[in-house]
């Protein structure tokens, strides 16, 4: 972690997390992800840090919804179908 930047721009988050600027933007203004706004300009840095914890969280998120919605019959066949289009 020493080589990467502490701070990243939103453009940065957008590209690790293969997304939208418009995306990430989104997440801060919601409050999932920490940012701050820095400079006359007023622009947003996500701290390196702070994206990981989110992106654990989102990990843990999609582990509970695994938990509450057991895989069924019909779940493989729209993964298939996903596959396919893939």
């Amino acid at each position: 972690m020493a080589d990467q930047p502490r701070f990243l721009l939103l453009a940065d988050v957008a590209e690790i997390l293969n997304t939208s600027v418009a995306q990430v933007y989104a997440l801060v203004r919601r409050k999932e992800l920490k940012a701050m706004k820095i400079g006359g300009r007023g622009q947003w840095r996500v701290q390196a840090s702070d994206l990981e914890d989110y992106i654990q969280r989102m990990y843990a998120e999609a582990d509970r919804f695994i938990d509450d919605h057991p895989f069924t019959g019909r779940d493989a066949e729209v993964d298939a179908e996903v596959d396919a289009e893939a």
